[in-house]
């Protein structure tokens, strides 16, 4: 009973937390959605419309767009000059949440493309924070045309076939579950030929595991 009574309260205080971010928002914001090939919601906001080529802002796992991005005055300080558009992934925000491994993964990556599709941009600057950082990254791999310049921010490289995807493999959380499918090969972060930099802080774990082996395989990618 217990346990149920804290899960109520933690489920109350999510719902309020979600509340006060949106109330929080820039006015300029301009909220929208679309229906991704399988049937779940998209919701995005865009702000801003720079003569500069727009860049796509994607958030990390259990947080939103929002949180992110928006709250702490990234997604207004790039709309000066960009338009900026900053998703929710699914099972986040205020989009749809499937509750299945096989709802994430790679149609993540496809959700990225079709909200450029859904917008009419046909390539973006791409900023991934964390699980955003493996999003953006398999996009670059997999859509290379569509991604001007990616910026990894907390994130480095799951290469496919070590032990980071494994313990991926095993996670509890649906969603993170499917990141095992955003693992890319050293041969294809090679062939990216796109402008890219690691952003990373200096005591965050995914240092060691995912910026240090990124770092060694493309020394021109500069990490701050």
């Amino acid at each position: 009973m217990q346990d149920a009574a804290s899960a109520r309260v933690l489920a109350g205080m999510n719902r309020l937390a979600l509340l006060l971010t949106w109330m929080a928002l820039p006015l300029s914001l301009a909220a929208g959605e679309f229906v991704a090939k399988d049937g779940t919601r998209i919701a995005y906001t865009e702000q801003g419309a720079g003569e500069r080529s727009p860049v796509l802002l994607i958030h990390g796992l259990s947080a939103s767009g929002a949180l992110n991005w928006t709250l702490p005055g990234i997604t207004t300080a790039l709309a000066k000059e960009h338009r900026v558009i900053v998703m929710d992934c699914r099972g986040h925000g205020k989009s749809d949440k499937p509750e299945h491994a096989g709802a994430f993964g790679v149609k993540m990556v496809e959700d990225v493309v079709a909200l450029l599709d859904h917008l009419g941009i046909r390539s973006a600057h791409l900023a991934g924070y964390s699980m955003g950082g493996l999003i953006a990254m398999k996009t670059a791999v997999v859509h290379p045309q569509r991604v001007r310049s990616l910026l990894l921010c907390g994130m480095g490289w799951l290469e496919e076939g070590k032990a980071q995807q494994r313990v991926w493999a095993r996670a509890k959380n649906p969603c993170a579950r499917g990141f095992t499918e955003l693992a890319v090969t050293a041969e294809e972060v090679k062939a990216l030929k796109i402008p890219a930099a690691v952003i990373v802080a200096d005591r965050d774990p995914v240092d060691r595991s995912y910026v240090v082996p990124l770092e060694r395989l493309r020394l021109d990618w500069p990490v701050t």
